[in-house]
């Protein structure tokens, strides 16, 4: 881009940004709010807005969507970047529709990690800077899901699931409203309790995927954007290693909640990140997953619980956002 005077023009000076802070994100702070805003508004015409609500950062980015921001930037979890990217694709993917920035902030940051954003609030502003300085940014897929708990579908960035892994996060949602802080501690007591649950009353599911016959009495759905799927602390959980950004769909379904199974399954991704056996249902580049059961079961999207529903489906979607990266 040039100015007037025919001189190169910079990327920097023609960016216009909302920064989206999450203040109840579990390593945010009006101190680092502040650090990074000052950082940022040297290099861009900055507006920063602090949530207050659910879905509050979905209003504040599709509404700088439709006032023609170039980049909004989610400070917070996982949580506030799925927010983000909802408000920004609402509509659906067009052109025109501005780049995403992450400045991690929360307590997994899954999705920072998997594009390779240093976790560290400070760190991360620097590459984020430097991304807006040289106009570098990354094209990414993105997965969707639809389901009669959702109005239009919604947007994942890095893992949905049924079952298990839905149960678990419906139960840390609850433990956090009374207060208690997510930990890797807290998620495996939720998670020892909901397994429980499971092997006491089974749920069953048929799993669909393209080119296929359905897979009939599943016990639990695991889907991949990405890998990793999560992180467990600092230790990375990979169920779909072969999964990317670039690619489909990540499916990982036991057959049987039994503990043999189950304790073997956790090993193998504990230990080699590359989980195989009779028992799972595997494939790491699908363009949809489909899933049925009789009775309602929970549904999670990025760590987001959504409700109960009894079908969905989840879609992968190619080349569906923008990151300044």
């Amino acid at each position: 881009m040039r100015a007037a005077d025919g001189h190169a023009l910079s990327y920097s000076q023609v960016v216009r940004a909302l920064l989206v802070v999450n203040p109840q994100a579990t390593t945010t702070t009006p101190a680092g709010r502040d650090v990074l805003a000052h950082a940022l508004a040297s290099d861009v015409k900055l507006e920063v807005i602090e949530t207050s609500y659910r879905g509050h950062a979905a209003d504040a980015a599709h509404q700088a969507a439709a006032d023609g921001f170039d980049l909004v930037i989610a400070h917070g979890g996982d949580g506030t970047v799925n927010e983000v990217v909802n408000g920004i694709l609402r509509g659906g993917p067009r052109p025109e529709k501005p780049m995403l920035g992450v400045v991690p902030g929360g307590s997994a940051n899954v999705f920072a990690g998997a594009l390779g954003i240093p976790r560290d609030p400070v760190e991360a502003t620097h590459v984020l800077l430097q991304a807006i300085e040289h106009g570098t940014r990354r094209s990414i897929g993105l997965g969707q899901v639809f389901a009669n708990v959702i109005e239009g579908g919604r947007w994942f960035t890095f893992n949905a699931g049924m079952g298990l892994d839905a149960d678990v996060v419906a139960g840390v949602e609850r433990k956090r409203a009374k207060g208690r802080n997510a930990s890797p501690a807290l998620y495996l007591s939720v998670a020892l309790r909901a397994y429980a649950q499971i092997v006491r009353k089974p749920q069953h599911f048929v799993v669909e995927v393209p080119d296929e016959a359905p897979f009939d009495d599943v016990g639990m759905v695991f889907v991949s954007n990405t890998d990793p799927w999560t992180y467990f602390g600092d230790k990375p959980i990979q169920l779909n290693p072969s999964t990317s950004f670039d690619g489909g769909l990540g499916l990982s379904a036991l057959r049987t909640m039994r503990v043999p199974t189950v304790g073997r399954y956790i090993a193998q991704i504990l230990a080699t990140g590359n989980p195989k056996g009779g028992n799972l249902v595997r494939r790491d580049d699908v363009g949809y997953v489909r899933v049925k059961c009789e009775e309602p079961a929970n549904l999670q999207v990025d760590g987001d619980f959504l409700g109960t529903t009894t079908a969905v489906e989840f879609r992968a979607v190619p080349d569906a956002l923008t990151v300044a990266l």
